[in-house]
């Protein structure tokens, strides 16, 4: 029998026999699709994991089985029975053949043959067998948390595994009445479902700090930004009206107090932190609007990017947290870890839960990025007497470097010369982000990517800041918007490198430094989310941030890292803005150094692109490493030349070839970086593998069609011969993809307007794929010209 066969015939009847999906409560989750597959170049997907049965009972994951056929060991399956429990954190996992069962508990490490799946009552005691010596409140909470579905809006929207496990976590610590509890989720995972759920869960069973379960409980929801206030506000949309209250200033105004009816609250601390004097509390400057309130008004309250605020030790807006004490506390934030948050650790204690940005790009929820890092003979400068000092006084002999500019030297020219470089470089329709050093600078960069744009939108690029107030945030949101494309760049300095959900994001521009790990994460964050047809999002560095990477506490995995070569500048030089420095309260504004460079010097700026790698677990290698591990690892897949021949002349196995080398880290944009560093970019990657495996020296695409052409036409007729000739000059054009199985509809339709007229002209369906197939044998058989022009003698 085949695996399939296996679980009709025996590990289905033996699951009903235990009494799953008998017994009131349990469920057998068939096929469960716990990741989607990283995404891979060229838009394809790598294997999602795929769980063969999960065990539920009374709404909790509790077991996982992996099915083999049945002429294979019991045990064959137990390394991936054993990674997805890990995964989906369940204790108890079972390999089986359908006549033998193998069981693992994770939690105690034996393992061993049993008879029988254990029924629903025997694995729920078995992996609830602490909790029975726990508090019968703690676990009472625990089973009414569980009872509560997880609310999908009426979209039939399932939580990802994580998600669910992080909710799990986060209500289990709840019950056990701890006080402080952090989630530690990578930008782009939805830390605001999560945290809706939470919400959700305690509300639908009237959790409160009482836990007398009467009364509804009262949420906050605090964040630092308005927009994240906003965004979680509409988040929380399947609770009803009556229960949501947006707290601001106005309003508290208007009312003449805070507002008190509802549920779920959502505000900012600086809200909070603003005031009134009503208050019989009231010192010299006024209460703060939280102190109107109860210390245990609130039962359970979110602190967003809790890493920010609230839980440092000298911040302002600890004061908030402390005097809602009484309150369960949940701090979400994307970040590790590190010396720069420590006092969030210190306040909430270690996460219950951590997911990735590693494990988020791996598991296919997060989007894979490339890294372009850019550098220019103008990244340092050092005064010359035929530059021209316009305002400011210059330290001759000084290294003006990354740190300076903008903030105490400006140089126009500079800035314009990267801002042409970002323009050339990107698809200008793509939606971008700019990081600038200031308000200012930003602005200047504003006006510069409207002045080199190619559309003709005066808004296509806006700047988003502190200063730009209202009218900011709604650029922001239109950008946000997927259905929009204008903006389509915005620039900003502080306000974007955190929690903004703009999912189409392809580009992050550095033009400035960035030297706290944590901003880096956020940043890189802007470009991680999903959208159709993204494949990954670039990030372009002009200020050596690319270093970060190799920090020990860094855990994303670029796809690769391209340094560009040195180019010509192309156009002139455009006028920038004076620039804001960053000041300290009460100090004078510093005035800054101006220069514009010598007439012409702006043309002969010029930036570089070099090429290195990144292996799999993130980390440069060198350019020979990167040769080495491809050349070792060809042997697995063909032997010779002629074998690979043979695989590449057959679409059907050039693509399953294709897949599987993408697998193991050699996909399409790494062929293509092989063409250029061989400098065969007009060459079949057909000729990159042969020379990467054989030392063979690469022929162009155009030499291979006039080498074969008179091979492929014997015995075909005029028609068929101005068919193939149509799609030879598509492949020399563009390249071998050109020739996959997929693309010969678009071919047909391309040539003949409709695949009847096609038909027409060349025969039925099936004769036309012969063709197509045939072909592509002479195209890559080995003949002595070949050789020749390998050889240069043709």
């Amino acid at each position: 029998m085949n695996e399939s066969e296996t679980r009709a015939e025996y590990i289905d009847p033996k699951l009903k026999a235990s009494g799953w999906g008998e017994v009131e409560g349990s469920k057998v989750l068939r096929e469960f699709r716990i990741t989607d597959g990283k995404i891979q170049t060229g838009g394809m997907r790598g294997k999602p994991e795929i769980a063969d049965y999960i065990l539920v009972y009374k709404n909790c994951k509790i077991g996982v089985i992996e099915a083999k056929a049945e002429n294979l060991g019991a045990s064959e399956g137990v390394m991936q029975a054993k990674a997805y429990a890990q995964k989906l954190h369940i204790d108890f996992t079972y390999a089986t053949n359908g006549k033998e069962i193998y069981e693992v508990s994770m939690k105690t490490g034996q393992e061993g043959n049993v008879t029988d799946f254990p029924t629903p009552d025997e694995l729920w005691n078995k992996t609830f067998s602490e909790q029975v010596a726990q508090e019968a409140s703690h676990n009472e909470w625990k089973e009414k948390f569980r009872e509560v579905l997880f609310e999908d809006g009426g979209s039939g929207k399932k939580p990802r595994y994580y998600q669910e496990i992080a909710v799990n976590k986060v209500l289990d610590a709840i019950a056990e009445e701890k006080k402080r509890v952090l989630l530690t989720l990578a930008t782009g995972t939805g830390k605001t479902f999560i945290a809706f759920q939470i919400a959700w869960k305690l509300f639908q069973t009237r959790w409160n700090l009482k836990r007398d379960g009467e009364r509804r409980p009262r949420i906050l929801f605090l964040a630092d930004r308005n927009i994240l206030a906003d965004q979680a506000f509409n988040a929380f949309s399947a609770f009803s009206e009556d229960a949501l209250v947006r707290i601001n200033p106005l309003d508290i105004r208007k009312k003449g107090g805070v507002p008190t009816g509802g549920s779920v609250f959502f505000s900012i601390f600086q809200t909070f932190m603003s005031g009134s004097t009503s208050s019989p509390q009231a010192g010299l400057s006024g209460t703060p609007y939280f102190g109107d309130y109860p210390t245990d008004f609130f039962d359970f309250i979110i602190i967003d990017e809790c890493h920010r605020g609230g839980a440092n030790d000298e911040g302002n807006w600890r004061k908030i947290l402390e005097y809602f004490s009484p309150a369960v506390q949940l701090g979400l934030t994307a970040t590790p870890k590190r010396q720069d948050n420590v006092d969030t650790y210190a306040y909430f204690g270690e996460p219950v839960y951590i997911y990735s940005l590693k494990e988020g790009v791996n598991d296919g929820f997060l989007t894979p990025f490339k890294v372009k890092r850019v550098q220019t003979t103008l990244d340092e400068y050092v005064y010359t007497s035929d530059d021209q000092i316009i305002e400011g006084d210059v330290e001759e002999g000084k290294i003006y470097e990354e740190e300076d500019f903008n903030r105490i030297i400006v140089i126009k020219e500079r800035e314009a010369k990267r801002v042409r470089v970002i323009m050339d470089e990107i698809n200008q329709n793509e939606k971008t982000i700019i990081f600038c050093a200031t308000q200012e600078h930003a602005a200047a960069v504003r006006d510069l990517v409207n002045q080199m744009k190619e559309s003709f939108d005066p808004n296509y690029c806006a700047r988003v800041t502190a200063n730009d107030g209202a009218r900011g945030e709604q650029f922001l949101r239109e950008f946000q918007d997927n259905e929009k494309t204008i903006p389509t760049i915005l620039t900003t300095s502080q306000k974007l490198s955190t929690g903004v959900d703009a999912r189409n994001v392809r580009n992050i521009v550095l033009m400035r430094p960035v030297n706290s790990m944590i901003e880096f994460k956020q940043i890189i964050g802007r470009g991680t989310r999903l959208f159709d047809g993204k494949e990954y999002f670039t990030i372009y560095d002009f200020v050596d941030a690319y270093h970060h990477f190799s920090d020990p506490e860094w855990d994303g995995e670029p796809i690769d890292n391209t340094i560009e070569k040195p180019t010509t500048p192309k156009g002139g030089a455009s006028v920038i803005g004076e620039p804001k420095p960053l000041e300290e309260p009460g100090e004078e504004p510093k005035k800054k150094l101006k220069i514009k460079l010598r007439d012409g010097k702006e043309r002969e700026i010029q930036h570089m692109i070099s090429t290195s790698f990144w292996s799999a677990d993130g980390k440069p290698i060198s350019v020979q490493e990167f040769l080495d591990n491809m050349f070792g690892a060809m042997p697995n897949f063909f032997q010779s030349e002629e074998e690979l021949r043979q695989i590449w002349s057959n679409p059907t196995t050039r693509k399953i070839f294709l897949d599987k080398i993408a697998e193991i880290g050699f996909g399409k944009d790494e062929l293509e970086i092989l063409q250029k560093m061989i400098d065969a970019e007009q060459s079949d990657l057909f000729d990159v593998l042969n020379y990467v495996s054989f030392l063979n020296p690469p022929i162009s695409r155009k030499q291979r069609v006039d080498e074969a052409k008179d091979k492929i036409f014997e015995n075909l007729d005029e028609k068929q011969r101005e068919f193939l000739d149509f799609v030879l000059s598509k492949y020399a054009e563009k390249g071998v993809e050109e020739l996959d199985e997929e693309k010969l509809p678009v071919l047909l339709n391309l040539k003949y307007h409709a695949i009847a007229n096609a038909e027409q002209s060349l025969g039925d369906v099936t004769k036309i794929r012969s063709i197509f197939f045939a072909f592509q044998q002479n195209l890559y058989a080995k003949v002595q010209k070949e050789k020749a022009y390998r050889q240069g003698e043709y």
